[in-house]
């Protein structure tokens, strides 16, 4: 699964771009930067459209994998856009500051767990506007 994300990832990479930061940077869709990702990071978007670039060794992490998989479940395997994330940006900040600290293997567990169970599917978050608050509950 890893592979395939990031295979899409290398194909991503001439289209999508900001300059690394810290691990991670979150950026509004509407900034302009190149279209080009630098060398060894991959770009995602979250359900909100806020987007995110993360160094290629993220890929490694089972948040990750799950996100991805979860993505993958939701919106299937994009062929000609961004690889998007159903769940926001406020979560995602949340889940990068929990792979920064480096948190236990059960913390990581509950996260996922959290996730699978608080689902909220793309139309019910365009309908309301807004990101589903017992997925931000759950998560801490």
């Amino acid at each position: 699964m890893a592979r395939k994300w990031q295979k899409v990832a290398a194909i991503r990479r001439k289209r999508i771009s900001l300059p690394r930061s810290n691990g991670y940077i979150n950026t509004d869709t509407n900034s302009s930067s190149s279209s080009v990702a630098d060398k060894g990071h991959f770009v995602v978007y979250t359900a909100d459209q806020r987007r995110f670039v993360f160094p290629i060794v993220y890929l490694n992490n089972d948040i990750f994998r799950d996100l991805l998989k979860l993505s993958e479940e939701e919106f299937g395997l994009p062929s000609d856009g961004p690889i998007t994330l159903p769940v926001d940006a406020v979560f995602m900040d949340y889940v990068v500051s929990l792979i920064q600290r480096r948190t236990t293997k059960e913390i990581h567990k509950a996260l996922l767990m959290s996730i699978e169970n608080s689902r909220c599917s793309m139309p019910c978050w365009l309908q309301q506007e807004k990101p589903c608050q017992q997925l931000l509950i759950c998560g801490f």
